[in-house]
């Protein structure tokens, strides 16, 4: 198990490039299984998580190309049915949570799927319901082998039909339009996610010859076509790295420019932080951080304390939360930090209490944070990273803290952070890999 060592109290200077988006490449690989022509994708992260969505994809009998720095090409013309009933197949599902998209797909295409319990983060429930209901409403029906573990799927032939979905589910949307594209007649699905990386999935799968309308609103209607084709597609730049890197810039006083950001598909992002006083600005495609001595909450109108909280698109990701916590820390001001949508996700505070933090934590959904104004800075600690999202932000504590700090488990860093510790290093910052 690796680990950082981080010396704290450097402050950061020059230009950084969001790598590819983590959410959205996720998505886009799975779809390639559509088709038996070749998928050239552009802007691919080398991350843990997307390395390992390629090598499954390879052992599925995928014929992966490198092309370029961060570019493959994928053509599914030779996939082996027989591997995906494997007791192999099904434990390499199950350590990569973003399997589950690979039913939508293999359903649609070749009339079948097993999938064991996938992994991922552990931040509470993240159940599979509206990707299973979805995808049965199209006609697939679904087994469930309590021994094994493992779903089984089959249908013989999907057929379109009308949905209405319990959440707003972002990769359960995928997986149902997946499916849908496929299917014989129209599909309509509402309540559909509608987040940057799912347009991008629905345009690339227009771009292979699907027929989706209503991309990028909560209604989609699909009408059914009988094959896909081959397409080039780039991923859009990652926002949860942006927003990572706007808080960075915050907690340890530095001027930063992150360049090419693809401003409008950041949606509310940029504001959320400017509430907790943190100034930046546009200039064309990049965003531009002032160093700051002091950022103050902002308070509702009504004089009532700032409350930050996760929603569907298009309101405030949930992956951006714990940043946003870490960076109130040493903001002017207090500010209640809600995460509605996964339960665990706040329990990484007592690490940042131990840092010196004032923090109460309510229960598993809220924290109010009271800051410090950089008036007393985090003091060194000793950590294990949970999750992805609570590890970056453990990192930037760490960044902007007195002396030096150890965080373990950064695996889970390296599932969504490229090369994240060179990058930061050629900034200014001071972290070792162990």
């Amino acid at each position: 198990m690796a680990s950082f060592v981080i010396e704290g109290g450097h402050k950061l200077h020059g230009e950084i490039t969001p790598q590819g988006a983590k959410n959205e490449m996720l998505q886009i690989l799975c779809a390639t299984l559509l088709t038996s022509e070749e998928v050239t994708v552009n802007n691919i992260p080398d991350i843990l998580d997307v390395n390992n969505l390629i090598q499954l994809l390879r052992e599925m009998g995928v014929k992966v190309s490198k092309k370029g720095m961060s570019s493959y090409s994928f053509q599914a013309d030779s996939v082996d049915l027989d591997y995906l009933g494997s007791d192999e197949f099904l434990k390499r599902c199950s350590s990569l949570r973003g399997s589950v998209m690979l039913v939508g797909p293999l359903v649609a295409r070749f009339g079948k799927a097993l999938i064991s319990k996938p992994g991922g983060d552990k931040i509470g429930r993240r159940r599979l319901d509206t990707h299973f209901l979805g995808i049965q409403k199209l006609g697939a029906e679904f087994k469930y082998d309590a021994e094994r573990g493992v779903y089984q799927i089959e249908a013989k032939e999907l057929k379109g039909t009308y949905m209405l979905l319990d959440e707003a589910s972002v990769t359960g949307t995928a997986n149902i339009v997946m499916a849908a594209v496929l299917a014989k007649g129209k599909t309509t699905i509402y309540n559909a996610a509608c987040e940057p990386y799912l347009q991008q999935l629905c345009r690339m799968l227009n771009a292979m010859g699907a027929r989706i309308s209503g991309v990028a609103s909560n209604l989609l209607t699909i009408e059914g076509v009988d094959s896909l084709g081959g397409c080039v597609h780039t991923a859009l730049p990652d926002m949860i790295e942006v927003g990572s890197f706007i808080g960075m810039a915050a907690m340890t006083q530095s001027e930063i420019t992150i360049k090419n950001v693809s401003y409008e598909n950041l949606g509310i992002i940029p504001e959320s932080f400017r509430r907790l006083g943190i100034q930046m600005e546009q200039r064309g495609d990049d965003l531009f951080i002032p160093e700051q001595d002091h950022y103050q909450i902002e308070s509702f109108m009504d004089g009532s304390i700032m409350t930050i909280a996760d929603a569907p698109w298009p309101g405030l990701t949930p992956d951006l939360l714990s940043v946003m916590l870490v960076v109130a820390t040493q903001a002017k001001g207090s500010v209640l930090i809600h995460q509605k949508m996964f339960e665990s996700r706040l329990f990484f505070v007592d690490k940042l209490i131990d840092m010196g933090a004032q923090i109460i934590l309510c229960d598993p959904h809220r924290a109010v944070v009271i800051g410090h104004d950089h008036n007393f800075h985090l003091r060194g600690g000793n950590m294990t990273s949970p999750d992805i999202r609570a590890g970056i932000a453990l990192l930037i504590a760490a960044m902007s803290a007195e002396g030096s700090s150890r965080i373990h488990n950064i695996e889970q860093i390296d599932r969504g952070y490229q090369n994240i510790e060179q990058r930061l290093n050629a900034l200014g910052a001071r972290i070792t890999r162990i």
